[in-house]
């Protein structure tokens, strides 16, 4: 064989030897394959997937109002019990405080009820006569500590003489010629001091009426 035929039938070599070059992507090179392209999304999948969402977004809009709609009934219906309770706690509050004051009156009623008869025992004593200055002066004394005791307790006397019968306020247990001073009706003496206790009477007061 010639010379001239060995080196056609020799391969080719790269540089340094090697053997042919590497194509790119190559393991023994080293070199990043290159990624695939991806393909694009078709315009009428991209239309589908907009219109989806859309859809979406109008159904859920109504159940929100929905939503709100019920969370406010809600609210009202909590609000409506509030103010129910709290307006019939303020009336159980008024009836307790008015129980109480009445219970009060009573128990004041009561006790000056049982003390009436001892001031009007003293009242006789002041208005006899007497040489015995000091002991009227004594009696003059406790009186006035008692209608000072009787105003603290808001207990008043019952107007009389000189005004116009009322039943409410007086008992009638004397009669009298009427006169152009006095005339029917008028109440011209009192037997007994009556007394009331906020408006309620604790005792009447027994007058004469002139009739």
């Amino acid at each position: 064989m010639s010379k001239q035929n060995e080196q056609q039938a020799a391969p080719e070599t790269g540089p340094a030897g090697c053997g042919t070059a590497a194509e790119p992507g190559d393991p023994k090179t080293g070199a990043e394959p290159q990624p695939a392209a991806e393909p694009e999304q078709p315009a009428a999948e991209a239309a589908a997937g907009e219109e989806s969402e859309q859809e979406a977004g109008q159904v859920s809009l109504p159940a929100l109002r929905e939503q709100l709609a019920a969370a406010q009934k809600e609210a009202a219906e909590a609000k409506d019990r509030l103010l129910r309770t709290a307006a019939e706690y303020d009336n159980f509050r008024k009836r307790s405080a008015r129980e109480q004051d009445a219970a009060f009156n009573n128990g004041v009623s009561f006790a000056v009820g049982q003390i009436l008869n001892i001031l009007d025992t003293l009242e006789m004593a002041a208005r006899a006569e007497t040489a015995d200055e000091n002991y009227k002066k004594g009696v003059v004394m406790t009186l006035d500590k008692a209608a000072a005791a009787l105003s603290a307790l808001k207990v008043e006397e019952i107007p009389a003489e000189g005004q116009p019968f009322d039943p409410n306020l007086h008992a009638a247990v004397g009669q009298a010629p009427a006169t152009d001073e006095t005339p029917s009706g008028q109440i011209v003496q009192v037997y007994q001091k009556g007394y009331r206790l906020d408006g309620r009477v604790i005792r009447h007061a027994a007058v004469v009426v002139a009739e």
